[in-house]
C-alpha cells in the first residue's frame, strides 16, 4: 500500500482526570506502527486547554506539548483524540468546546476514548452520528444526548468521528485506523507486539456476556437477568419474569438465592440503583427525572432506597462529587426493599 512521505499527525487532547490506559494504549499503537514499518508513519503531540501538565485519574501527571494558544494549524489529514475519564461533565468547558468546534470546521477527524465522547456530544459534534462510550456511562449519555446514535460496540467508526469505549478498546480502534491506511498485516504485527491476541472489530460488544459477568452458566437465569437489565425504567414483576421464563415464582426465587445470594426483588433494586448512581454522577438531570428513569414512583422513595444502599442521600452524593471528593461505596444493606409501587 502506498505511503505518504509526510507522517499523519495525531493530537491527543488530555482532559483533566483522563484515564491512563486508553490513552497510553492508543499512543503506543502509533509508536509500534512506526517501529514495525521501519519508517515514520505517524507523529503525535499532547495538548491541554492551557498547556503545562495534565493530571490523570490515577494522580499521575503528563507533560504536555502545548495548549490551545499554540500556533499549530490542524487540517483534514489530522486526527484529534479527546481523552476523557472521571468527572467528565466538568471537563466540557467553553474553551474546550469552542476549540473542538473550530477543528471540526477545519475538517479535522475527531475521535474520543473512554468518556471523551461526552465532550464531543456536548459540542454538538456527534449529532446524528453513530458513536460509543464506556458502558458505565451509556445510560447517562443516552439520557443527556438523545440525538446521538449510541452503540455498545468496542469502537465505532463514523467517518470523520471515531469513538472507543475505554480500557483496551482504544487498541482495537487504532489498529482499525492503521489497518485501513497501511494494511492488515501491519495491524496484526502491532497486535502481536502488544500481546493483543484478538483484534476486535466495530461489531464486537464491550461487555462480557451476562453469564460470565454474574459467574453462572444457567441459561434461564441469565435470560431473566438480561430482561431485568433491559427493563430498569419499567420494572417487570417477579411473577411475570418467572412465568415468561417458564418457571414458578418460587423456582425463580430459589435460583436467585442459590446463584446470586439475593432475591429477584433485591437484585432488581440493586440494578436500578446502580443505574441511578451512574445518572446521578454523570449527568445534571433533576433527581425526579433520574428516579423515573430508574423505575421509582417518587423522588422520596428513590432517596430512601438510595440512602439504604449507599449510606448517603442522592443530593449529598452529587454535591460531594461536584466538590471533587471521591466517594467510597458502602457495603450493601441487608434490608430487602420492595420494587417501586
Amino acid at each position: 500500500m502506498a505511503q505518504s512521505s509526510t507522517p499523519r499527525r495525531f493530537t491527543f487532547l488530555l482532559l483533566n482526570r483522563f484515564t491512563m490506559l486508553p490513552f497510553a494504549a492508543a499512543l503506543d499503537a502509533l509508536r509500534l506502527a512506526n517501529k514495525m514499518a521501519g519508517t515514520q508513519l505517524y507523529d503525535w503531540r499532547l495538548i491541554g486547554a492551557e498547556g503545562g501538565f495534565a493530571t490523570c485519574s490515577n494522580g499521575s501527571q503528563i507533560r504536555l506539548d502545548g495548549g490551545f494558544d499554540d500556533d499549530v494549524t490542524l487540517g483534514r489529514d489530522d486526527v484529534v483524540i479527546v481523552c476523557g475519564g472521571d468527572a467528565i461533565t466538568a471537563q466540557a468547558t467553553r474553551p474546550v468546546l469552542a476549540w473542538l468546534r473550530r477543528q471540526a470546521r477545519a475538517g479535522v477527524t475527531l475521535g474520543a476514548v473512554c468518556t471523551g465522547a461526552h465532550v464531543l456530544a456536548k459540542a454538538g459534534l456527534l449529532d446524528g452520528r453513530r458513536a460509543t462510550i464506556h458502558w458505565e456511562n451509556h445510560d447517562s449519555f443516552t439520557e443527556t444526548f438523545p440525538e446521538v446514535d449510541l452503540h455498545r460496540q468496542v469502537f465505532v467508526d463514523d467517518g470523520a468521528r471515531l469513538t472507543a469505549g475505554g480500557g483496551t478498546s482504544s487498541i482495537d480502534m487504532m489498529l482499525h485506523v492503521i489497518g485501513q491506511a497501511q494494511g492488515a498485516d501491519l495491524a496484526s504485527q502491532i497486535a502481536d507486539q502488544m500481546l493483543h491476541t484478538t483484534i476486535r472489530t466495530g461489531r464486537d460488544h464491550q461487555r462480557l456476556s451476562i453469564a460470565t459477568r454474574i459467574g453462572i452458566r444457567h441459561p434461564r437465569l441469565a435470560a431473566v437477568v438480561a430482561r431485568i437489565e433491559a427493563n430498569l425504567e419499567n420494572p417487570v414483576s417477579p411473577s411475570r419474569l418467572a412465568a415468561d421464563a417458564g418457571m414458578s415464582t418460587r423456582q425463580l426465587e430459589r435460583l436467585f438465592m442459590r446463584y446470586l445470594n439475593r432475591s429477584p426483588k433485591r437484585y432488581y433494586l440493586e440494578a436500578r440503583l446502580t443505574r441511578a448512581r451512574q445518572l446521578l454522577l454523570n449527568t445534571d438531570l433533576p433527581l425526579i427525572e433520574i428516579a423515573i428513569a430508574c423505575g421509582f414512583s417518587s423522588s422520596s422513595h428513590f432517596s430512601k432506597c438510595y440512602r439504604d444502599r449507599y449510606g448517603t442521600s442522592p443530593y449529598r452524593e452529587r454535591g460531594v462529587q461536584k466538590a471533587g471528593t471521591v466517594v467510597a461505596l458502602p457495603g450493601c444493606s441487608d434490608t430487602v426493599l420492595a420494587l417501586a409501587s
